[in-house]
């Protein structure tokens, strides 16, 4: 990939604004911009991919997650090439230009009935050592963060990879796995059901913090 084709896309990206939630949910997008789609929103950022530059996505930021732009581009500095994360191609003042990454999320798998192997999980736990062996935090990994590549899995977001402390997301997850993923194998989980058990999740969360 040729840099100055990503840079000349991205100027239409200047079309687009990214407004951040009071409430830590989803960013709003305002705006489009010419050959580009959204095709992922988080509460920090929007991801966009252009219909002639297939190899890549660009991460927009909202103006409030300007520190989070920077601290997610010195992330992917420092893990370098993995294959168990994106790669990180450059960046600009409120984006990152990331690798594009085909799969589905552990999340969809869940939805759709479609077996997660055990060969996906190992490779979060290798992705989990790796990032631990180079000084950085692997938090926020969640079924929506981990996508099933062939039966491979890979990471999709370390926006959260130079917090300290550990969230328990993954343990919880894999204690899941482990427990009760083998009675529902093959089965399609109705979104309700794993968005109930989000909410469940985030309070509980939030009542251990207040008891801190």
């Amino acid at each position: 990939m040729i840099r100055i084709e990503w840079e000349r896309a991205a100027l239409a990206l200047s079309h687009i604004k990214i407004r951040g939630s009071r409430w830590n949910g989803p960013v709003k997008i305002e705006g489009t911009a010419p050959g580009f789609e959204c095709v992922g929103v988080g509460t920090d950022a929007a991801v966009f991919r252009h219909r002639e530059l297939t190899d890549v996505v660009f991460k927009v930021y909202s103006s409030q997650a300007t520190v989070k732009k920077e601290t997610e581009e010195s992330v992917y500095l420092r893990l370098g090439k993995s294959p168990y994360f994106p790669a990180l191609y450059g960046k600009g003042s409120n984006y990152i230009v990331l690798s594009y990454e085909e799969g589905i999320t552990l999340f969809d798998c869940l939805v759709e009935g479609i077996e997660v192997p055990e060969q996906a999980i190992q490779d979060v736990e290798e992705a989990r050592r790796y990032t631990r062996s180079i000084g950085l935090n692997p938090r926020d990994i969640h079924l929506k963060n981990v996508l099933l590549q062939q039966g491979r899995g890979k990471v999709i977001d370390v926006s959260e990879y130079a917090r300290p402390g550990n969230d328990q997301r993954w343990e919880h997850l894999l204690w899941g796995y482990r427990f009760i993923y083998p009675y529902l194998r093959g089965r399609k989980v109705p979104v309700w059901v794993l968005e109930a058990i989000k909410r469940f999740y985030k309070g509980l969360a939030l009542l251990f913090r207040r008891r801190k």
